[in-house]
């Protein structure tokens, strides 16, 4: 059997595991032949392949991005895209395309499949916002990312006594805001599924401050303020039409500023979250996700994704998958909210 390989999106932290697993089951195992397309949705493309045999996945597992290459191209918004990619994919002899990626890369994977392509996804994202899984790797190292700065952080924050926000990913969903927040003991978490008042945060940090310590404010990116909306960094949107968000712990630390009279510094995290060694865990989540996708692909289970239920491995469809986005449930974020001030 030839199967094809792709990560697509943003980078994340045990994608390289993925394609590791993928080459040794089907290579060791199967005697399958794999071959990686580069560059997202743009390989299939275009035609850009990149060989992967024993030899070129030997040390992958704990480097951070992906040795294929990726990117947020949408075949869809080519003209024939589709067509271009079902044609690539016979010229190889391809019989199956595992695609790695989070909301978009397999939501495109969901229409190829209805498109007559044979498509199996590994679910990919450091945001932990797909809802057919508990987990996605990626996550577990962003937040370690994350909680680590926020320990560094309030060394400074106590000794000058001053307010540090920390702005964090997270455009939709706060997962990432939430378990760094409270494994770094913030005083405040801001999360996108609940608008917050600037002056409750005020309060919050004016107490904090009472108490001969230095508040640390967690906010994700895509979170808003009460009657207000995301802050953009530019006005850009990407072949899928989101646009780029940023902003919003500068704007926080200059509201706190102002409000409360103390020193208030922003740090934005941004890509930081997303590069590095894995951890442990996203290693072995990543591994037995590349596993379970070489067998569904053997399996012709075209249109389903590997998702982790429990400490099992499973197969749910794709169109489940991708139907709604996981976002932090109040009762979750209540948990939080003990800590607060």
């Amino acid at each position: 059997m030839r199967i094809g390989v792709l990560t697509g999106g943003g980078d994340c932290p045990g994608l390289n595991a993925v394609i590791r697993a993928v080459v040794r089951r089907g290579v060791e195992v199967h005697g399958d032949t794999v071959i990686g397309y580069r560059n997202g949705w743009q390989g299939p493309l275009e035609g850009l392949t990149k060989p992967l045999d024993l030899d070129a996945v030997e040390d992958i597992l704990a480097r951070g991005g992906t040795v294929l290459g990726s990117s947020r191209t949408n075949p869809y918004r080519v003209d024939g895209g589709a067509a271009r990619i079902k044609q690539t994919l016979a010229e190889h002899g391809v019989d199956a395309l595992i695609a790695i990626g989070g909301e978009d890369t397999l939501g495109v994977a969901r229409q190829l499949t209805e498109d007559g392509v044979g498509v199996v996804g590994v679910p990919k994202t450091i945001d932990n916002d797909l809802g057919a899984t508990d987990y996605t790797f990626g996550f577990d190292t962003a937040v370690h990312i994350a909680t680590e700065a926020i320990d560094r952080l309030r060394t400074t924050a106590e000794s000058h006594r001053r307010a540090l926000v920390v702005e964090v990913m997270g455009r939709h969903a706060g997962w990432i805001a939430l378990h760094s927040g409270i494994a770094g003991g913030a005083n405040v978490i801001l999360v996108p599924e609940q608008p917050f008042s600037v002056d409750q945060v005020c309060d919050w940090v004016t107490r904090r401050f009472e108490r001969q310590f230095a508040p640390i404010i967690v906010v994700a990116e895509g979170a808003v303020p009460e009657g207000g909306a995301e802050l953009l960094s530019t006005g850009e949107t990407d072949s899928f039409g989101h646009v780029r968000l940023g902003g919003v712990g500068t704007w926080l630390a200059d509201q706190i500023g102002r409000c409360t009279g103390a020193e208030s510094r922003a740090v934005v995290l941004g890509h930081i979250q997303r590069g590095g060694t894995p951890t442990a865990y996203d290693r072995v989540l990543a591994t037995r996700f590349g596993l379970h996708a070489v067998d569904a692909a053997r399996d012709g289970d075209f249109g389903t994704m590997v998702a982790l239920r429990g400490t099992e491995i499973v197969r749910v469809k794709l169109a489940e998958a991708t139907a709604e986005l996981k976002t932090v449930p109040l009762e979750r974020y209540e948990e939080a909210q003990a800590f607060f001030g």
